[in-house]
C-alpha cells in the first residue's frame, strides 16, 4: 500500500538527525483525487498512517483561483481556513501542514521535504544558487528566500510553471534558499536515490566538516552560571530548564564576539521558531560577581530590544546555554542551534554564510502558524505535581530510591538516578526515558562518601538540567549486630554512609540552590533525607544504623536553620520497615535473614517468623511502601512553612510525642 510506504520513508528520514530536527520536515503521497500529508505538529520519526491528513485535491486546486488579503495575518488565516475545508470527512481533528498546497503542486506521487544541515550549508550560503546551477544544470530548481506558507507555495508554483514551459518536464529537486530541499518522485526508492546523489555531490565540494569532538572547558564557571541563567529566564513560569553544550566548533565560535558572527542570526525558519532569531552573546569576566551583573544586564537589554527573552546564551570562552520551559524544549533549542553551527561550517565551502533577511525574520517571529507548530512539537502531558522539577535521588538503583525515582518521574520530574551501581542506574534511567521521554532521567555513578564524587554528581546534574530543586538523600546501608558482633570497621563504614555522606551531599547540593535563590528570592527548594523509624527510637542490636539516623535528624535540624535564609527547606522522612524491598527480603543477606542470625527476635526459627514478628508491631498491619514515602516527600516539596522536621511514615508504629 502506498500510504504504508509513505510512513516508511517518513520514518527513514525522520529518525536521521542529519535530515530532520524538532519533528520538522514534511512528506506526502498523492493519488489523482487525494493528497495524504503529514499533519502539523506530528513527527516524521514516529508518524503512523493516522498521522497523515487526507486532503481533497480538487478543493486544493480551487484555492489558486481565489484572491487572498495582502495583510500577512489575514492572508494566512484565510488560507488556513480553506486548507481546513479541503480536508476529507473524518479528518476534522487534524491540522494539515501549511505547506500542503506546495506539495500538491508536484505531479510526482511522493514528496519529501527536509532541512539537512549539509544541504542548508548551500541554501544558506552566498554562492549557493550558482553552485547548484553548476552541479545540477537543468535538473534542479532554485527558489529564492521568501515567506513560508502561501507566499512560498505561490512562488514555487510560478517557478514550476516556468520550468515546465522551458523544459517540458518537472524538476525532481527544488532547493529553497534559507529553508531546505524538496525531493519528488513516483517511488520511495527514487526518493532515496535522488537524495543520496545530492548529498554525495555536495560532500565532494566540502573543504571541512563540522567538528563536534569534546574539548576542555571551565566546568566550575559553567556550573556557576547555569542556575543563574535558569532563574533569569524563568520569567514567571513554573518551570525552567537550561542545558549546556560545548564542542570544538563552539569553542572557536565563542572565542570572541567577532568569531561568533557566523551563528549570530537565523539561517532558517526552524532556527527562529526554536532558538529565537538571534542568540545572546555575553562577554567573559574573571570575577564571578561581575559576570553575574553583566549577564543580568545583557538579558534585560535583549528583552527590551526584542520583546522576549533569549533561548540561546553564548558566554565568551565558555560555551552555550540553551533554555526551555521543559527538558524537551531546552534540548530541542540546543539541537537546533547546533544545526546552525553545522550550517555555518558547511557554508564556508560555498562562499560563506548568508542569513535570512531581517524583514523575513520579523515576519516569522510573529507568525501564528509557526507558533502553532512549536506549541504542538513541544507539548507534553497535563501538568503534574513536580512538573520539570530537577531531582537527585541517591541510592536509586534499587529499593526505596528506585521506587521514589519512578513515582517522581510519573509526576513530571527530571530525575537523576545516582548510585554506586552505575550499571543498574543506567538501566533504570533508560527505562524511565522510554516511558517519559528523552532526557527525563539521568544516570550518575556516585560514591556518596567521597567528596569529589559528590561534587561531580552535582556538576553533571547542573550542566544537564541547569540547576537543582530537590535533593533526596536516600543512600544508606544497614548491618545488624550487637556490641559483641559489631567491629569498628563496620561501625565506621555504616556511619560514613548514613551520617557523614548526608553532610557531604548537603554541602554540594546547596551550592546551586543558593545561586538560584540569588536570582529568584521567592523560589523554594528542598533537601530531604530519607531517614528511618530507627532515627526516632533506639533499635536493639542495630545501634550503628540507629546512631547514624539519630545523628541525621540532628543534621537536618541544623541544616534547616542554616539554609532557611535561602528558601531551602531541609526535612527528614522516617519510614517504617519496607518489608517488600531487597533490604529486608533478600534471601541471602536481607534484614530478615540478618535478624534471624543475630537473634533479634526471641524464639524465631525461620525468616517467616521474623517477618510476622515485625508486621505484628505495626498498627496498620503492614510494612511501609514506596508510595507512602513519596506522598510524604511530595508534602515536603509542596508546603512552604515547615523545615527541620522529622516526619514519621511508620503505620503508627512510632508516634510523635
Amino acid at each position: 500500500m502506498s500510504l504504508k510506504e509513505l510512513v516508511e520513508i517518513s520514518n527513514f528520514y525522520g529518525f536521521n538527525p542529519n535530515f530532520v530536527l524538532a519533528g520538522g520536515g514534511n512528506t506526502s503521497f498523492k493519488t489523482e483525487d487525494f493528497l495524504y500529508i503529514k499533519g502539523s505538529g506530528t513527527s516524521l520519526a514516529d508518524i503512523k498512517e493516522d498521522g497523515f491528513v487526507k486532503m481533497n485535491r480538487r478543493r486544493l486546486g480551487a484555492m489558486w483561483e481565489k484572491s487572498y488579503p495582502e495583510d500577512v495575518d489575514a492572508r494566512e488565516a484565510a488560507v488556513l481556513e480553506d486548507l481546513m475545508d479541503a480536508r476529507e470527512k473524518g479528518e476534522e481533528n487534524k491540522r494539515p501542514s501549511v505547506e500542503t498546497s506546495l506539495h500538491d503542486l508536484f505531479p510526482q506521487r511522493y514528496v519529501v521535504h527536509t532541512h539537512p544541515a549539509l544541504i542548508n550549508g548551500v541554501t544558506c550560503s552566498k554562492e549557493g544558487k550558482r553552485i547548484i546551477s553548476q552541479l545540477f544544470k537543468d535538473k534542479a530548481l532554485w527558489v529564492d528566500s521568501v515567506m513560508p506558507g502561501y507566499v512560498l507555495a505561490s512562488t514555487v508554483r510560478q517557478r514550476l510553471l516556468e520550468y515546465r514551459k522551458q523544459h517540458l518536464t518537472d524538476p525532481e529537486i527544488v532547493f529553497l534558499q534559507n529553508h531546505g530541499i524538496f525531493i519528488a518522485a513516483d517511488t520511495t526508492e527514487d526518493i532515496k536515490r535522488i537524495t543520496d546523489d545530492v548529498v554525495k555531490r555536495l560532500e565532494n565540494l566540502l573543504q571541512r566538516k563540522p567538528d563536534f569532538s569534546v574539548v576542555p572547558f571551565n566546568k566550575e564557571r559553567a556550573v556557576s552560571l547555569a542556575p543563574a541563567i535558569r532563574m533569569l529566564l524563568k520569567d514567571g513560569s513554573d518551570s525552567s530548564i537550561v542545558t549546556f553544550r560545548m564542542n570544538r566548533d563552539i569553542a572557536h565560535l565563542v572565542e570572541s564576539q567577532e568569531s561568533f558572527v557566523p551563528v549570530s542570526s537565523a539561517y532558517t525558519p526552524d532556527h527562529i521558531v526554536y532558538c529565537r532569531h538571534e542568540p545572546l552573546f555575553v562577554p567573559h569576566l574573571d570575577d564571578i560577581n561581575k559576570q553575574y551583573q553583566v549577564l543580568e544586564k545583557k538579558i534585560k537589554e535583549y528583552r527590551e530590544k526584542n520583546g522576549f527573552l533569549p533561548k540561546i546564551i553564548a558566554v565568551e570562552k565558555l560555551g552555550i546555554f540553551a533554555h526551555g520551559e521543559s527538558k524537551k524544549a531546552a534540548d530541542i533549542a540546543a539541537d537546533v542551534f547546533l544545526d546552525a553551527v553545522k550550517i555555518s561550517v558547511y557554508a564556508e565551502s560555498f562562499g560563506g554564510h548568508q542569513f535570512m533577511s531581517p524583514s523575513l525574520i520579523e515576519l516569522i517571529n510573529t507568525w501564528e502558524v509557526e507558533a502553532y507548530r512549536k506549541r504542538i512539537s513541544l507539548a507534553g502531558g497535563s501538568k503534574a505535581r513536580v512538573q520539570e522539577k530537577i531531582v537527585i535521588i541517591t541510592g536509586s538503583a534499587q529499593g526505596f530510591g528506585k521506587g521514589i525515582a519512578e513515582e517522581l518521574a510519573k509526576e513530571g520530574a527530571n530525575v537523576v538516578i545516582a548510585d554506586l551501581n552505575g550499571e543498574q542506574a543506567q538501566k533504570n534511567a533508560d527505562e524511565l526515558c522510554k516511558v517519559h521521554g528523552r532526557g527525563k532521567a539521568l544516570p550518575i555513578k556516585v560514591d556518596v562518601t567521597d567528596e569529589e564524587s559528590v561534587q561531580a554528581m552535582i556538576q553533571e546534574t547542573v550542566l544537564h538540567y541547569g540547576g537543582l530543586d530537590v535533593f533526596v538523600n536516600n543512600a544508606g546501608i544497614l548491618k545488624a549486630g550487637g556490641l559483641d558482633e559489631m567491629d569498628l570497621k563496620s561501625f565506621e563504614w555504616i556511619t560514613k554512609v548514613n551520617y557523614t555522606a548526608y553532610y557531604i551531599c548537603t554541602k554540594y547540593a546547596s551550592i546551586p540552590m543558593k545561586i538560584q535563590h540569588r536570582f529568584d528570592d521567592a523560589y523554594y527548594m528542598d533537601i530531604i533525607q530519607i531517614n528511618s523509624k530507627s532515627g526516632l527510637e533506639g533499635s536493639n542490636k542495630n545501634f550503628a544504623y540507629a546512631g547514624g539516623k539519630f545523628g541525621g535528624i540532628g543534621l537536618t535540624q541544623s541544616f534547616a536553620l542554616e539554609l532557611v535564609p535561602y528558601n531551602i527547606k531541609v526535612n527528614s522522612i522516617c519510614p517504617g520497615n519496607y518489608f517488600e524491598g531487597p533490604l529486608w527480603s533478600n534471601p541471602e543477606n536481607g534484614l530478615f535473614v540478618q535478624y534471624l542470625k543475630a537473634g533479634k527476635v526471641p524464639g524465631a526459627r525461620t525468616v517467616e517468623d521474623v517477618k510476622r514478628y515485625y508486621e505484628s508491631k505495626v498498627p496498620m498491619g503492614r510494612g511501609c511502601r514506596v508510595i507512602d514515602v513519596v506522598r510524604a516527600l511530595l508534602y515536603c516539596i509542596e508546603q512552604q512553612y515547615e523545615t527541620g522536621q522529622a516526619i514519621p511514615v511508620t503505620g503508627g508504629q512510632v508516634m510523635l510525642r
